[in-house]
């Protein structure tokens, strides 16, 4: 099998990462893997849910 770009069957993409790339976000990075690109941002909320209030513990969640 041949690929588009002449990767060998068994050959990753090549992996770039770029932080802060988003000026609006906490943290953020833009990862390109070959056409395939992902942007993730990282926000801060001081607040926890509900049932988490007075734990002393943090609350992290995640959308895509």
């Amino acid at each position: 099998m041949s690929r588009p770009e002449g990767r060998k069957p068994d050959e990753l993409r090549s992996v770039r990462m770029q932080p802060g790339w988003s000026k609006y976000a906490e943290g953020s990075c833009l990862i390109d893997m070959g056409d395939t690109r992902v942007l993730c941002t990282a926000t801060v909320d001081e607040t926890v849910p509900h049932f988490m209030k007075g734990t002393s513990m943090g609350w992290v969640t995640g959308e895509y």
